[in-house]
């Protein structure tokens, strides 16, 4: 359903510039707003030749996303701060209505002993608890873009 209190309705198209398909561009605080309310988003990055798109747990931290990841090819794509893609949304079928916020950025493995000590204390645990997720993963913002789409 999306961050609590947020509607998406056909009067927002007068506060809200519309992109060329008729969707409103949200503002950055706005996007950000959105992020802060959600729990579970999209990472999307290249791995062996392909592209993967998983979903992960996160925590807003500043305006960089942060999660815990295990040993595999999301830490591999941090290590090697990759270009990749972290898309969170939501909806509401019966108003047919949503928003989108994509964050496009690198991946970086997070080791300084201060900002680990600050994502601890977030109380963020991956939601796959089968195997140990010792790492920490933060995505750095290189651009920001949001959408709210809502029925007239």
């Amino acid at each position: 359903m999306g961050a609590p209190g947020f509607t998406a309705s056909a009067s927002d198209k007068t506060t809200v510039t519309l992109d060329h398909a008729g969707g409103g561009v949200l503002p950055a605080a706005t996007c950000l707003w959105l992020l802060a309310g959600e729990q579970v988003g999209r990472v999307a990055f290249r791995a062996d030749g392909e592209i993967l798109v998983l979903p992960v747990n996160y925590v807003l931290d500043g305006d960089a996303i942060a999660f815990r990841t295990a040993t595999g090819s999301k830490l591999a794509a941090a290590l090697e701060e990759d270009a990749v893609g972290f898309e969170v949304d939501g909806h509401d079928p019966v108003a047919r209505a949503g928003w989108s916020v994509l964050i496009n950025g690198r991946a970086v493995a997070v080791t300084d002993r201060q900002t680990l000590a600050r994502l601890e204390k977030t109380g963020l645990a991956p939601w796959a608890d089968r195997i140990e997720h010792p790492h920490w993963v933060r995505i750095l913002p290189e651009s920001m873009t949001g959408r709210v789409v809502a029925h007239s």
